[in-house]
Parts: C-alpha cells; sequence; structure tokens
C-alpha cells in the first residue's frame, strides 16, 4: 500500500474569531510524503491549521493548496484525506473491520471490495485477524492502530494527525512513535501531525513547524532546530535547555556575568541575547587542562536520579543557576560531589548557542 505523497502549501493563512487572531498570515510549503509535526504550546494555532487543511474550518484569508489544486473551499469528504483524530473517534457499536471499512461505504465503493481492503490495512498495522473483535476489546495502542487503519483504508496521499498519541502511557507512546515512522516510510504517504511534545515531534519528523500566537516562528529539521534555534521562545520548547542572559562582546565571545564564553558560532548583534545551555552539552571537567572549552564552576544545589541518567542542578558564584545531565552508570556518580560541594563543568564553543530574546 503505497499511495504517494501530496504536495501542500498554505500561503497567508489567516483566521480570526472576533478580535482574536487564532492564525496570522501562514505561510508553509510541505513536500510530496514529508512527515511535518506542528509543534506549539496550546494556543499557538497549531489545532487550527490543521483543521483548515483538513477543511474543517475556513480561513479569514489566505488559500490551501494541494497538488496545485485550490481547496479553500473544497469540503472536508471531497479533500481525499485521511484523519486521525485525538480520540480516536471509533465508533463502539461497530467492529474493529466495519470501523476499517467505514471510509470505503462513505465513499459507496463496491462492497466486494472492502474485505481484502480492510485485511491488507489491519495487516498494516500489525492487526491482522482483528476484524470480528469489538472496540472495547482493545487496548489503547490497538485502537489507535484501528484509526491508523481507518484512515489509510482509501490509500490517501495525505494523512492528517491530531496528537493521535497523546492519551497513550508514556512506554507505548514511544514504542508508537517508532511504528509510526516505519509506518510511513511504507506508505508514502505525507503526514502532517500536530504535537505539544517536542520529543514527539523530533523523533517523528522530516521537519518541525514551531507556532506560537498563531504565528510560524521557525521551521526546520529535527536536529537544525535544535541546535539552531531562531530565538529564545524556539530554544526553550526544543530540548532541556536552561536560558540565561549574557551580554555581547564581540562576534564570537559574550558575558555570562563576570564570565567570558567563547564561541565557535556568530553571534547575533542584538541588545537582548540568551545563552541556551542543553543540559547534555554541559560535561564534567575531566582536568586535562584543554584551553579550548569554556569552563564553569558552580556549587551542587542538587542531584536528581531520572533511572538511565543523572540530572544535576548548579548555582554560580552570581547566581546564575543550571542543570546539566550525565548518565547513571557507577563511573559516572562516583565523579559527581555531594549537594553542596563544588563542581567544574564545561562547555565546548561548538555547543555556545545564542539567540535573541523572543518578542512577546
Amino acid at each position: 500500500m503505497d499511495s504517494g505523497g501530496e504536495g501542500v502549501d498554505i500561503r497567508s493563512a489567516s483566521k480570526s474569531y472576533g478580535a482574536v487572531r487564532a492564525l496570522d498570515d501562514v505561510t508553509l510549503r510541505i513536500e510530496p510524503r514529508e512527515f511535518v509535526s506542528l509543534l506549539g504550546p496550546s494556543g499557538s494555532g497549531k489545532t487550527t491549521l490543521l483543521g483548515l487543511l483538513g477543511g474543517f474550518i475556513q480561513p479569514s484569508s489566505g488559500s490551501i493548496h494541494f497538488g496545485g489544486r485550490d481547496v479553500t473551499q473544497v469540503p472536508p469528504h471531497k479533500r481525499d484525506i485521511g484523519v486521525v483524530f485525538q480520540n480516536y473517534a471509533l465508533f463502539p457499536h461497530m467492529s474493529v473491520g466495519e470501523n476499517v471499512a467505514f471510509p470505503l461505504r462513505a465513499r459507496r465503493l463496491p462492497r466486494a471490495s472492502w474485505p481484502e481492503k480492510v485485511r491488507a490495512a489491519l495487516t498494516m498495522v500489525d492487526l491482522s485477524g482483528y476484524e470480528e473483535r469489538g472496540i472495547a476489546q482493545l487496548s489503547g495502542g490497538q485502537r489507535q492502530r484501528v484509526a491508523l487503519a481507518r484512515a489509510m483504508i482509501f490509500e490517501p496521499r495525505l494523512i492528517l494527525m491530531d496528537e493521535p498519541l497523546s492519551a497513550l502511557d508514556k512506554q507505548l507512546r514511544e514504542s508508537m512513535q517508532i511504528e509510526l515512522r516505519g509506518l510511513h516510510r511504507r506508505i508514502g504517504a505525507t503526514i502532517i501531525y500536530v504535537t505539544h511534545d517536542q520529543r514527539e515531534a523530533l523523533t517523528m519528523s522530516d521537519r518541525v513547524a514551531v507556532l506560537k500566537g498563531g504565528r510560524l516562528v521557525q521551521v526546520d529539521r529535527p536536529a537544525q532546530l535544535h541546535d539552531h534555534p531562531a530565538d529564545s521562545f524556539v530554544a526553550s520548547f526544543i530540548g532541556e535547555a536552561s536560558l540565561l542572559p549574557v551580554r555581547r562582546l564581540d562576534c564570537s565571545s559574550v558575558a555570562l556575568g563576570p564570565t567570558v564564553l567563547r564561541s565557535a558560532r556568530a553571534i547575533p548583534d542584538s541588545d537582548a541575547l540568551i545563552l541556551a545551555v542543553h543540559s547534555e552539552k554541559l560535561l564534567i571537567d575531566d582536568g586535562d587542562g584543554d584551553g579550548v572549552r569554556n569552563r564553569l564552576t558552580g556549587q551542587v544545589t542538587d542531584v536528581v536520579y531520572q533511572g538511565e541518567s543523572l540530572r544535576i542542578f548548579l548555582t554560580l558564584p552570581d547566581g546564575t543557576a543550571l542543570s546539566l545531565r550525565q548518565p547513571s552508570h557507577h563511573e559516572a556518580c562516583r565523579r559527581i560531589p555531594s549537594v553542596g560541594g563544588n563542581l567544574t563543568v564545561t562547555l565546548h564553543p561548538e555547543d555556545i548557542i545564542v539567540v535573541p530574546e523572543a518578542r512577546i
């Protein structure tokens, strides 16, 4: 089952509800077969944008194009898209097979073709033989797979997903993220996925579109978004980072309180700058005398055990707070002083991320 992907163009799309601007002049090109996540906090506009793409909401201005065709005024049932909702929207009185076949019935496809298509769709999501099961007999992960099978059964070129994993427990959610990655490769459809979970977006997506207050802040590949955020909002939303005000000294260095930090990247020319220190980039000083790395010494205020890792909280002499993450194996633990002790950490110039402070 390879439907091929549909290219999507969102052109200057806006949506207002009275004086409230839910979506503000968003332009975004999504390539065929791409997996793009719409990421942002509550009220950022991501669900509104998905509603525009599905035809459930009409834009106040702008247009939506699928494969070069203007679908702005086309109703949802004529857009030929698959949709997976947050609550799955399965029919409890129907069997698994009947749920999956529902789009075929709605499109009035020949009934004789249904069984084979249902079998193929359920095989795709590892639910072969579940046709006669009731929805109430399924686990949360199985229901999610049924919703996926229903969205894919008519081989749509575009699938919209509205936080479909949010109701699952952490372990199942992470497992389903990897399954969705593999499923996307197999079916070849374009997928647009709404989430507020940055780790979920980074795990599954070819690109991530970050929204804030109805505006598109940055669109990029996961690694680029993590290491080269556009501003302090993106830096705060992607990864686990301490955000610290700094002062620009020149094009390659900043001052963090009394400490000068050298960067391998060009420092933005702005009056309001933020240093984003990712917890995994801070390393405990091994005392090898390397003059390249930046060094910071602070007092350990807390050490939190989190299974595979330890999160260590430090306070620098000027009161600046930051944290680092270290593996929790015995050798790493041995190098960490008790609470109240001093710890020197290093930060490589390549890992100095300085961005403009986000505008409110």
